[in-house]
């Protein structure tokens, strides 16, 4: 435990995460030779040159059964014929190096286009329709599992500390007064379209299970309704075709604003925990926190 807690205090940088694939592909006996990171965000993802394998890589050894979740969630919703992100069988899942769970999955190699929110909108509707099965053990969705932990270790001035610290116990509250009026079921937690890939088949097809939980479905709504009502990142016609797919336009529910809130402020959080990396991630963070400080503030975020 004194390791991983000198492994925290490193940071999860693009250098830790580079040294604990290097040591998860020798446990695996893959090659890690030439591998690549593509993605620095919640996790780190590698696309290996020696076979098509994506490396992913949490933040700490507190997200372990998260990625135990991960791969059952991937088994399982395979399983049922639904188009998701599959986890390499013959290796075992997930690793532990260092105090960072590690999990496998096959790559996908995508097509030449990209997935539009109509088929978004579908995917949730076809998910959302799924019943789990008995042993598969979900959580509820955790709109502040995270937020802590990622304010106590953030890189960031004390002011802004404090003020998501304030900000925080504000959304709890509003949080304890929301009322659902839908039946819970699967739940994917991050539904945002960057978390479908098209592949060379012209195949649609779910990706990255770590937030998967048994609950309402306005939580994976909330993602493109306030991207588009809020931040303005979809057209008029794309968020359309989302509502068309779906069925349903959750701006029309009486607690959209609180999920607004939610959902600005995880995004917020997010980006922050990788400020150190460069300046543009640290400029766009000082954009979102700038604009958490007035509600009434537009919001030019840009998509990261």
């Amino acid at each position: 435990m004194a390791v991983d807690a000198a492994r925290s205090n490193e940071g999860f940088t693009s250098a830790t995460a580079t040294r604990v694939m290097g040591d998860a592909c020798r446990a695996a006996g893959l090659d890690d030779g030439g591998a690549q990171l593509i993605r620095l965000g919640e996790n780190a993802l590698f696309r290996l040159a020696c076979a098509p394998v994506i490396v992913r890589i949490a933040r700490g050894r507190e997200w372990l059964p998260t990625a135990r979740k991960e791969v059952a969630v991937s088994r399982w919703l395979v399983g049922e014929g639904f188009s998701a992100a599959r986890i390499v069988e013959d290796l075992e899942q997930p690793l532990l190096l260092d105090g960072y769970p590690v999990t496998f999955w096959h790559q996908i190699v995508e097509g030449d286009r990209k997935p539009s929110y109509g088929e978004l909108g579908a995917a949730l509707r076809d998910l959302h329709t799924l019943t789990i099965p008995t042993g598969l053990e979900l959580p509820r969705f955790q709109p502040f599992g995270k937020q802590e932990l990622r304010i106590d270790r953030a890189q960031i001035p004390e002011d802004d500390r404090s003020f998501l610290r304030k900000r925080w116990r504000e959304l709890q509250g509003r949080y304890a007064e929301l009322r659902f009026e839908t039946v819970r079921g699967p739940v994917h937690g991050d539904a945002h379209v960057q978390n479908l890939m098209v592949d060379d088949r012209g195949q649609v097809v779910l990706i990255d299970f770590e937030a998967f939980c048994y609950d309402h479905p306005e939580w994976d709504l909330m993602v493109t309704a306030v991207e588009h009502h809020s931040l303005g990142w979809q057209s008029d016609e794309q968020y359309a075709d989302f509502v068309s797919a779906y069925g349903r336009d959750l701006h029309d529910w009486p607690g959209y604003e609180t999920l607004r809130g939610l959902q600005e402020f995880g995004m917020t959080t997010w980006l922050m925990q990788n400020i150190r990396e460069d300046e543009r991630t640290a400029a766009e963070y000082r954009r979102r926190i700038a604009a958490l400080r007035d509600d009434a503030a537009p919001r030019d975020w840009r998509p990261w």
